[in-house]
């Protein structure tokens, strides 16, 4: 009995200490928004479902760069097919712990820069060219590895096409998986021994 109880000690000490170490210098974020609630603030004013897969690695604490690529599609019954795409680079800082929300949820600021496009095929506004984002959003890690997460991103597109310029409110949900770097998993095993 002594025996199980200690390993559950253990284990959950385990559990608590990696935790905090998702967010760590050397590893890498993979995930991605598996839905977007976008709502137009011009003409036209649409509503569209795209997912954007994402990586990035931190290169110090709570500090993350990396990439993103954007497909999205839209289509409403007596209307036109929306086309979106992008791809580019993103940034990310996770706030100290002293804002540290449930426990498990940490605040981000994400921030991207890429080349994209909304193309709409019966007449509507297209604009290719410079993809731009930045926002707040707020991860909830269920498990020390994964995070659940939302985040509002004002997003512009500049370029040219039909229409030189696109502006966007977004709110997206979706998930990363926080994988331990090499450096990381060394020091792990290290402090483990």
């Amino acid at each position: 009995m002594k025996k199980n109880l200690l390993k559950l000690v253990f284990a959950a000490l385990l559990f608590a200490g990696s935790a905090q170490a998702q967010i760590q210098k050397g590893n890498v974020m993979v995930g991605g928004n598996l839905t977007n609630i976008n709502l137009g603030l011009d003409a036209p004013n649409i509503f569209s479902i795209d997912i954007t897969p994402k990586a990035a690695w931190f290169i110090q604490d709570n500090v993350a760069v990396g990439g993103y690529v954007n497909f999205g599609l839209e289509t409403a019954k007596n209307s036109s097919t929306t086309t979106t795409y992008g791809v580019g680079a993103l940034g990310r800082y996770y706030a100290g712990k002293d804002v540290e929300v449930l426990k498990h949820g940490r605040f981000f600021a994400e921030a991207t820069v890429g080349v994209g496009g909304v193309n709409v095929n019966r007449g509507g506004a297209n604009t290719n060219g410079l993809d731009l984002s930045v926002g707040p959003g707020f991860a909830y890690f269920i498990t020390p590895n994964i995070g659940l997460e939302t985040l509002v991103k004002y997003k512009g597109l500049v370029g040219f096409g039909n229409s030189t310029t696109q502006n966007n409110l977004n709110l997206s949900f979706g998930f990363q998986i926080y994988l331990p770097g090499r450096g990381t998993a060394k020091k792990v095993k290290g402090d483990m021994n």
